[in-house]
């Protein structure tokens, strides 16, 4: 199993939302970034974890933690054309866009917060997320990075 961290406002779609919806079941569809898109493509195998991220808020953090119950297809947003994901340039044929199915596996028993997670630099250093200008909405998270951050959710490292 991989880790992984999803970035989403929750003004958009919340961990609350997820965990609201339909057996608390989402597609990960919108990404619109090449990189983040190979990985929605390449990388995210059935049953890797990821972390859920409530970013464009005052307090950013991690919610909650998903799995990835359907590998990387084609993100039909991309063609549709009252979508604000609507993409011109990709077509069913030849599609540029992929994404993921998730599930809500547990919201976190308290926020982690991305001033908690600079808070601990040194032991996060390669943590991409605090990596500077790193705006992507996928990325990888490492098995020690994974365990570290559980580990303050429960008040101790690692």
């Amino acid at each position: 199993m991989r880790y992984w961290l999803l970035k989403s406002e929750p003004a958009s779609f919340s961990f609350a939302d997820l965990t609201a919806a339909p057996e608390q079941l989402t597609s990960w569809e919108g990404v619109r970034n090449y990189q983040a898109r190979n990985f929605l493509r390449h990388s995210l195998r059935l049953g890797d974890q990821a972390f859920f991220y409530h970013s464009g808020t005052a307090n950013p953090a991690i919610a909650g933690i998903v799995e990835v119950v359907r590998e990387g297809y084609p993100d039909g947003s991309a063609f549709d054309p009252a979508s604000p994901y609507y993409d011109p340039g990709a077509s069913p044929d030849q599609p540029r866009w992929y994404q993921v199915d998730v599930r809500a596996v547990r919201g976190l028993d308290r926020p982690i917060t991305l001033a908690e997670l600079k808070a601990h630099g040194d032991a996060l250093a390669d943590f991409a997320l605090l990596r500077r200008g790193n705006r992507l909405s996928v990325m990888p998270v490492t098995d020690a990075q994974w365990k570290l951050i559980l580990g303050l959710e429960r008040g101790r490292e690692g």
